[in-house]
């Protein structure tokens, strides 16, 4: 495989009805399923390449459907520092993949949720080079940091909102949105650039200072 365009595909255990279709994928996604998200795969036909985890959410009988059809298992103990799904973004980058896309990580547990969501914006700054989103059947999140981008209206998820992550984000400016912006600084809490829309094919957003998460939603 080209190591240039290795995509890596993360199924964590989340609830599996915010989980997208995951068998209309190339054959060249290396698949690593992060605990539940270990049988997720295994139900949808598809045998992950690595699975991780301390699977304390799998009942006796998923187990050991997981045991026998896995042969690469690193399994943890429940006490440990990191969560199943650091663990996973832990070995992931360590591919050097081109994407890493995540599923099963939203939903359920808030807890859990905003450290997926964090931690995403942790490992983007830390491996910039690496594109990281995170997928579930309504919405795509994705973290930026000081730069410009292009965006495209896929014609699905219509809605595209621009959160600071950061006290304040600097000199934001959109264009080709129904809402433009033109050099505006954005507090950390604001509401300002929720529920956007794109009026064209393309988009454009650039800043100069800060940490930006966008998110993709439909209704």
């Amino acid at each position: 495989m080209n190591e240039e365009k290795k995509i890596i595909h993360i199924v964590a255990g989340g609830p599996l009805e915010l989980i997208p279709e995951l068998t209309r994928f190339p054959n060249n996604i290396i698949w690593m399923g992060v605990d539940r998200g270990v049988y997720y795969l295994l139900k949808k036909g598809i045998t992950p390449d690595y699975a991780v985890g301390d699977f304390d959410s799998v009942t006796d009988e998923e187990w050991s459907i997981i045991d026998k059809n896995i042969r690469d298992i690193n399994k943890y103990k429940p006490e440990k520092d990191e969560t199943d799904m650091e663990l996973a973004m832990m070995w992931a980058v360590q591919q050097k993949p081109h994407m890493i896309k995540i599923y099963g990580a939203t939903g359920g547990r808030l807890d859990h949720f905003m450290a997926n969501a964090l931690m995403l914006s942790r490992y983007q700054n830390q491996n910039p080079l690496i594109k990281i989103e995170m997928i579930d059947k309504q919405n795509s999140l994705s973290v930026y940091y000081p730069g410009h981008y292009r965006v495209e209206n896929d014609n699905v998820k219509k809605y595209i909102s621009f959160i600071p992550l950061t006290k304040e984000v600097v000199h934001l400016s959109l264009t080709g949105f129904k809402y433009p912006l033109i050099n505006r600084t954005v507090e950390f809490g604001s509401s300002l650039c929720i529920s956007n829309e794109l009026i064209e094919q393309y988009g454009n957003f650039s800043f100069e200072k800060g940490i930006l998460m966008m998110i993709r939603s439909t209704d």
